[in-house]
């Protein structure tokens, strides 16, 4: 289904996830974090582009990885993104709701 985001058309699944990360920009990010109440941060953007690269190398992605990421640790993760913070980040990240995630 198609969902407007940031002035641009976007393809999105049920849940609100981007299913053509192609489709995604800063700007696209910026509005779903606003949709999400998160304000983002220099350090957001940081772990946004770990999560981002995690995804294009085919990585899986789960909670305990991040917070051994070098990026975040656990408790920093949940303090960026406190409501669902793995739902939240990947959603804002624009990739897919991992598999991890119920």
């Amino acid at each position: 289904m198609e969902k407007l985001i940031a002035g641009k058309t976007v393809q999105v699944n049920e849940e609100g996830y981007l299913t053509n990360f192609n489709e995604w920009n800063k700007e696209i990010g910026e509005a779903l974090a606003l949709e999400a109440q998160v304000a983002l941060t220099p350090k957001h953007w940081e772990l946004i582009n770990y999560i981002q690269t995690e995804v294009k190398n085919e990585s899986p992605l789960s909670i305990r990885k991040i917070g051994k990421s070098g990026v975040v640790d656990i408790k920093d993760f949940y303090a960026l993104f406190p409501n669902a913070p793995l739902k939240t980040a990947t959603k804002i990240a624009g990739v897919p709701k991992p598999a991890s995630c119920i």
